[in-house]
């Protein structure tokens, strides 16, 4: 049947010719119902064999969820596995520490994050690790507040198609059959949401961001404000930024495509008494050896193999070594500098003399910053804070900041390694397999200090580049917001809030401490704050409380008892172009493979889910070299309706 043909009788079975928001014959519900498969493109070379003969040494680095991954399904099958991670803590974007705040202590993390049913390689990771559910409990919907036009709520939507599509049109306020019908171009735009096609879909339109997608296909604008605005923008890529291709399969992944739509779960504690603590104890009953707090370095090659990896020891630091023209430092406070291989230095007088500090945060190596008004240094990525020492006074951070050697030689500032400290080659963990799962940042620094020849490659890699950075303002406040009925909203039309989370309506300690006091714990978030958005760090906070304030009227009189703000640049950017460039599953030597949202696949998979994915499938590509039994992958469909 030729498309337009059946779209229309589609249409006309539905009952929406007939401008009607309900489903037509009870016969064509359920026509098409999305169903989980299985990723079967990677098939070729498995065995039958669920164990290695013989063990083999694999080194994962980085700990998130992708590394994880990888690490449980490797050592499941008798592989002899070591997980470095730089942070003191696993769980990369799910790790947390503990608070000190109005005389309790309080864990908190970078903020909040909903589990979706679909994510099922996460979800399957959780449940072979021993993750109890009754630490989820159900949302009850997915409400968006507008700033301009009143609440929808999402998600609670049936599960046959086409009910979920109507009773999405049905339920809104803004939202009309007979404006999609009547404008011809916009409805066939939008049912390109319905016909994601990998080839297809990233050929045509990868090249172009979602906003111009949706404006020269004329997409109905309540349709674009209400829905994919909004949603688009939990991608953590500004709409204007984000590629259409991957805004369709976004949509495809979460919605479109799904046989659960947006039913998601959240925590009833915090992620990593949840959630993380869990998998580290699995881990550690499979044999994997955890190095904490230690960074890889860099890749030891012989030809086209990774034979080892260099770690930084306790013992050891980076080598650094920078050259100041004395003059440039100015009289108060502290400047930052950066040496050739990205490490932040800062560096200040003190009497006649100089000092200076490595700028990297102890506790998992974001750039510390100058406190003007203290005198000290201040971390935006948690919170931390150090005196004019570079000693921790509140915050994560438990070590202080590396002291480094100062001299003058020829006129010139030669800053060099941390001082008293002997600087080595670190460790070396040898291994028959590597697989890197650590961030963008992350893997692009790696790459680049192992100067592995190949230049393609290292391109690729370097290509690789972080979305804009995100903000989230945490507050405990003297008072209810009464007029809160969920636990999570998304934002729209605000000039930093995306979301608002109120952990006092959700997760432990925060729900007893709203009890005993009267009052409430909310999270603000800003997505991806745009270039011309980027304030002082008071002036951003101070916007996102007026916004609250319009959000929830009755938090005008409340008083902030205590704030956390964090602002960070770490989630993964899908610009249009960037798919083409980006490196794989596999790599050019035999033995080293990634695993992470950032790694480029077919299939319709998205951040959290992507990670874990991902770090499976870096693992099955092992088992294949090992002639193992690969491990199943489900997925959501790999195309949509009308592909």
């Amino acid at each position: 049947m030729e498309r337009r043909e059946f779209i229309k009788k589609l249409l006309a079975r539905s009952g929406i010719g007939a401008g009607v928001a309900v489903a037509g014959t009870a016969g064509f519900i359920g026509y098409y119902q999305p169903r989980k498969e299985f990723y079967n493109r990677e098939i070729e070379g498995a065995g039958e064999k669920e164990r290695l003969d013989r063990s083999k040494r694999v080194v994962v680095i980085g700990g998130g969820l992708a590394g994880m991954s990888s690490s449980l399904e490797l050592a499941s099958r008798g592989f002899e596995v070591t997980l470095v991670e730089s942070s003191p803590n696993l769980g990369g974007k799910l790790t947390g520490w503990d608070l000190d705040a109005l005389e309790e202590r309080f864990p908190v993390e970078h903020g909040f994050h909903g589990f979706f049913d679909q994510y099922y390689n996460l979800n399957e990771m959780f449940t072979s690790a021993g993750v109890k559910q009754d630490v989820f409990s159900s949302s009850l919907g997915y409400p968006v507040i507008f700033k301009n036009s009143p609440q929808e709520v999402f998600g609670q939507t049936p599960k046959l198609f086409p009910l979920n599509v109507l009773s999405i049109v049905r339920q809104s306020h803004r939202l009309d059959l007979i404006s999609f019908l009547k404008n011809s171009k916009g409805l066939f735009s939008t049912v390109e949401l319905f016909r994601y096609e990998f080839k297809k879909t990233f050929a045509k339109y990868d090249s172009i961001d979602f906003m111009t997608y949706c404006r020269q296909g004329e997409i109905l604008p309540a349709f674009v404000d209400t829905v994919l605005h909004p949603f688009s923008d939990a991608t953590m890529n500004r709409m204007e930024m984000l590629s259409a291709a991957e805004a369709l399969r976004y949509f495809h992944f979460y919605f479109m495509g799904s046989p659960e739509g947006l039913a998601f779960k959240i925590t009833n504690r915090d992620c990593m008494t949840a959630i993380i603590n869990p998998i580290e104890a699995r881990l550690k009953q499979l044999g994997v050896k955890l190095r904490k707090g230690s960074t890889a370095r860099n890749l030891k090659v012989d030809g086209e193999k990774v034979t080892g990896v260099v770690v930084d020891s306790l013992e050891s630091g980076s080598p650094l070594l920078l050259r100041i023209d004395p003059a440039l430092i100015p009289q108060k406070n502290f400047a930052t500098y950066v040496t050739d291989d990205s490490v932040p230095i800062l560096v200040g007088r003190k009497g006649s003399g100089y000092l200076a500090y490595n700028g990297r945060c102890t506790h998992i190596g974001c750039t510390v910053k100058p406190d003007i008004l203290t005198g000290g240094f201040y971390c935006p990525c948690h919170a931390g804070k150090y005196d004019a020492s570079g000693i921790p006074i509140s915050g994560p951070p438990k070590a202080p900041l590396g002291m480094l050697a100062v001299a003058l030689e020829g006129g010139m500032l030669v800053v060099s390694s941390e001082k008293d400290s002997n600087v080595g080659e670190g460790d070396l963990l040898a291994c028959d397999y590597c697989v890197v799962a650590s961030d963008v940042r992350g893997t692009r620094k790696l790459i680049k200090a192992s100067q592995l020849r190949h230049p393609e490659f290292e391109s690729q890699v370097a290509s690789l580049e972080e979305a804009d950075p995100y903000a989230v303002y945490r507050l405990w406040i003297d008072r209810p917001l009464t007029s809160a009925e969920f636990p999570f909203y998304t934002v729209s039309g605000y000039t930093y809030t995306d979301s608002v989370s109120l952990y006092s309506h959700f997760q432990e300690p925060f729900i007893s401490w709203a009890k005993k006091y009267g009052g409430c714990v909310v999270e603000l978030h800003a997505y991806a704050i745009a270039p011309n958005d980027i304030r002082p760090e008071e002036e951003i906070k101070a916007t996102m409380l007026q916004e609250l304030h319009l959000l929830f009227p009755e938090s005008r009189e409340a008083k902030v008892l205590y704030e956390l703000f964090m602002q960070q640049s770490n989630f993964t950017r899908w610009a249009p172009g960037d798919y083409a460039r980006r490196p794989g599953i596999t790599t050019p030597f035999s033995n080293l493979f990634f695993s992470g949202d950032w790694v480029k696949v077919d299939a319709p998979v998205f951040l959290m889910e992507a990670a874990a994915f991902t770090g499976r499938m870096a693992a099955n590509a092992i088992f294949r070299q090992e002639s193992l039994k690969s491990t199943p992958i489900p997925v959501v469909p790999m195309e949509g309706l009308f592909a």
